[in-house]
């Protein structure tokens, strides 16, 4: 799996969205594994989700 890949299927999974149908969840996991960049790039989407959600609230 290429990065532009794994990072399509973290946002969408962030999001609650279904993973794109060419994405299995073993394999995008496997590759957060794998890949610090994209585990890093998922953390910080996480973490901007709840930080936006938080804003949404006040």
């Amino acid at each position: 799996m290429h990065c532009s890949e794994a990072r399509t299927a973290i946002s969408a999974r962030v999001d609650g969205e279904e993973l794109p149908p060419d994405v299995r969840p073993e394999a995008l996991d496997a590759h957060l594994d794998a890949c610090a960049d994209c585990h890093g790039w998922g953390e910080r989407a996480r973490r901007l989700r709840v930080l936006a959600a938080a804003l949404d609230l006040a």
